[in-house]
């Protein structure tokens, strides 16, 4: 599947207003909790990828066990994209952000990390063997 201009664009787009829910979620309420869920999105697809790699099908000394490794990525980047949902419903909860702040911010999370995902999959490299 060939990424042309178009999907570049849209998906830019999209991570625009990603970033924007997000950032007008802290600024609207003068309270800048919720742009550590910027952080959570941003570092969610990083266990998957590492673990992608580690776990490479073609090395010379595979010991067998190379799903294990690519589970673990999956669990802990899953984990992170939960936690980027729960971080702002718990501080919703606890007062410390309003909750239309809580809807824009896991909003915008998701719109973001969806992006990422987008881009990840529209670009990934075919490997011929």
């Amino acid at each position: 599947m060939a990424a042309g201009l178009k999907t570049i664009i849209a998906l830019s787009f999209v991570l625009a207003i990603g970033f924007l829910l997000v950032i007008l979620s802290s600024a609207l309420w003068q309270n800048y909790l919720p742009l550590l869920v910027v952080a959570t999105y941003v570092i969610a697809p990083l266990p998957n990828w590492i673990c992608s790699r580690c776990s490479n099908p073609d090395d010379f000394m595979d010991s067998g066990n190379s799903g294990a490794v690519i589970d673990f990525g999956r669990f802990v980047t899953g984990f992170l994209v939960v936690m980027g949902i729960a971080l702002p419903a718990l501080l919703a909860h606890c007062d410390l952000i309003r909750a239309s702040a809580m809807a824009m911010s896991i909003i915008g999370g998701l719109l973001i990390y969806a992006t990422i995902i987008s881009f990840t999959m529209f670009f990934q490299e075919e490997q011929d063997f």
